[in-house]
């Protein structure tokens, strides 16, 4: 009697490779530590007018002609070079997990979290840019009246929080991987999603929107676990 052999499972890495084994330092998952200090760096460099605790508000347009363009300058730099580590990241991890495990629904959205937050991320650094291009001193300056800097600022004051959103579904994404596809270890997979939730649940709660860009954080955590820990997806091949 012929008895048909079993499909391997689309988790496992295809039948040409041999299986993952050992641990030890991996390298390339730092990239999403360095995603993490560039968005931590790119974020906080901004001048704002409320900086003061004793700050009369609201904000107008006349107290925006107050803000210093430099830090606006650079963060619109730094955001970029952060699009650019995103994109790159978003490579690797296609061609180091999604490749290796082409089953995996968690490494797909992981990925698609990682693009996405690439394009918001060139948008609203590039408002910033922007911003830090036309205020009072700079190289453009008095191209927009105060009005006209007044709405750059308002863009700019909230998208580069919200431009990492995306990376909640990642983290989600990284549960999943670690309690179902059992491709990153269940530590990890735990933290993420715990993190996830937590400022999801914060934005629902205090209707802050800009919350989830604390994710950054984890980013650091995520990516230096990944390159010392013991994960299938970071596993070497004998």
């Amino acid at each position: 009697m012929n008895e048909t052999p079993l499909s391997p499972s689309p988790l496992a890495p295809p039948s040409s490779e041999p299986a993952p084994s050992g641990g030890g330092f991996t390298a390339w998952p730092l990239l999403i530590s360095l995603c993490g200090v560039l968005g931590i760096v790119a974020l906080f460099l901004e001048g704002r007018p409320d900086n003061s605790s004793d700050f009369d508000y609201p904000v107008t347009a006349e107290d925006v002609l107050g803000v210093d363009y430099l830090p606006y300058r650079i963060s619109g730099a730094v955001g970029y070079i952060l699009v650019i580590v995103l994109l790159i990241t978003a490579a690797v991890w296609r061609h180091r997990v999604e490749r290796r495990f082409p089953g995996s629904v968690g490494a797909t959205v992981v990925g698609y979290g990682v693009l996405a937050t690439a394009g918001i991320t060139a948008l609203a650094y590039g408002w910033r840019g922007a911003l830090g291009n036309y205020l009072p001193k700079a190289m453009e300056e008095n191209t927009y009246d105060a009005e006209g800097l007044y709405n750059y600022f308002v863009m700019t004051d909230f998208s580069p929080y919200i431009a990492f959103v995306p990376l909640l579904a990642s983290a989600y994404a990284l549960a999943w991987m670690a309690f179902r596809e059992r491709l990153v270890s269940r530590g990890l997979g735990a933290g993420a999603g715990l993190v996830a939730t937590a400022l999801l649940g914060a934005v629902l709660a205090l209707g802050v929107p800009g919350l989830p860009a604390l994710i950054m954080l984890a980013l650091i955590v995520a990516g230096i676990w990944l390159a010392v820990g013991r994960s299938p997806i970071t596993a070497s091949r004998p």
